[in-house]
């Protein structure tokens, strides 16, 4: 019995000291040494306020950050064009006019081709083959490298998962319908298609519709099911096209100015850190879940018309991807051994995938006769 209670009270007089020593945020009771630092930091988003998933993304990363930091972290959320407009966000956090974004890293092509590999490329990564890469193949390495250069640090803090192929006025039935059309569709995927004789747009998704509507545009690709359905493209395309082959599983990212991120304590830099990791793994379970019931919604009550595209157009646009890439790569040294890494990585993935995910769902579709 004595050793059992001399055990315990080293315990406890152990714990107390880790308590002690850890600065664990502003407790119920009073702060202790070493608290967190109280901080209100703004965020800038590329996102419509209130969106679905997309726009309430930046807006749990918010609320994790504060739940974690037992209030004394605080995060006041801009949607697009509140404080700056939505491909302004990059540069207000570079220079310190907000304190970190949300968003999607292929908007910055103009400051680098190396950013499309942190969202999404043409026939690149799916979710969990981007998350690997991201995490444990070199890629968040990379990417802490390049987004450095202007100032800010990145942290992924969301996935769409799979985009579909976009929502057509007119029906695709060959390689040769798609010349001349004009479909919004930013990033590396937009090259593509003007490769194969398609005009690319590249506007914020609260401008799609409008143009949509005046005829600006003859075709868009935003999302997935959930996010149209919520924008109502199916009031102007009844076409939906499948599958997509410029966003396999779309990261978004939030950014976060460098000197500010230099200056937080280890235990701030977890805390966002982790807020946003939960926020990337929520993500994806509700896009999967409502992807599969916007669907459902859009054919059954809006008379959409689920559409394959065309193999002549799917072999063009994969033969016109690897061009691009290569291309980009030559670009400059760090967009080369970014899209080395990453296609090494997919490499590897992709044969794994052939042999699990792939022959499961094959086998899966027989199982329950669909």
């Amino acid at each position: 019995m004595l050793k059992r209670r001399q055990l315990l009270t080293g315990g406890a007089i152990g714990a107390a000291g880790l308590v002690a020593g850890c600065e664990c945020g502003v407790p119920a009771g009073g702060a202790l040494p070493g608290a967190l630092k109280q901080r209100e930091l703004k965020m800038v988003t590329t996102w419509p306020k209130d969106f679905p998933g997309l726009g309430t993304m930046p807006e749990r990363v918010a609320q994790f950050i504060t739940e974690m930091s037992g209030g004394a972290m605080t995060v006041r959320v801009f949607a697009a064009g509140e404080l700056v407009s939505a491909f302004e966000s990059f540069d207000a956090v570079s220079n310190g006019a907000a304190d970190m974004y949300h968003g999607a890293e292929y908007y910055w092509v103009g400051k680098s081709p190396a950013f499309n590999f942190f969202t999404a490329v043409p026939f690149g990564m799916t979710i969990s083959e981007i998350m690997a890469w991201t995490e444990f193949g070199g890629g968040q390495e990379l990417w802490d490298e390049l987004s450095a250069r202007f100032n800010i640090k990145p942290i992924a803090a969301g996935n769409s998962g799979h985009q579909l192929g976009g929502w057509f006025k007119k029906e695709i039935n060959s390689l040769e319908d798609m010349r001349g059309l004009k479909m919004r569709m930013p990033g590396l995927g937009g090259e593509v298609l003007r490769r194969i004789g398609a005009s690319a747009v590249a506007i914020p998704g609260g401008e799609i519709y409008p143009a949509l509507q005046s005829g600006a545009i003859d075709a868009t690709e935003w999302v997935g099911p959930w996010n149209d359905l919520a924008f109502g493209f199916y009031q102007e395309a009844k076409y939906y096209y499948w599958p997509g082959f410029h966003e396999p599983g779309s990261q978004l990212a939030c950014g976060i100015n460098l000197d500010l991120w230099n200056e937080l304590t280890a235990t701030e830099k977890s805390i966002i850190t982790g807020a946003c990791q939960r926020a990337n793994n929520i993500s994806i379970a509700e896009f999967t879940h409502h992807n599969a019931i916007a669907l459902e919604q859009l054919l059954e009550e809006h008379g959409v018309q689920l559409r394959q595209m065309p193999a002549d157009v799917m072999d063009a646009l994969a033969a016109a991807s690897k061009t691009v890439l290569e291309e980009a790569a030559a670009t400059d040294d760090i967009t080369n051994r970014i899209y080395q890494s990453f296609r090494e990585s997919l490499v590897r993935s992709m044969e794994w995938s052939r042999i699990s995910d792939e022959a499961y769902m094959a086998a899966r579709r027989k199982a329950f006769s669909l």
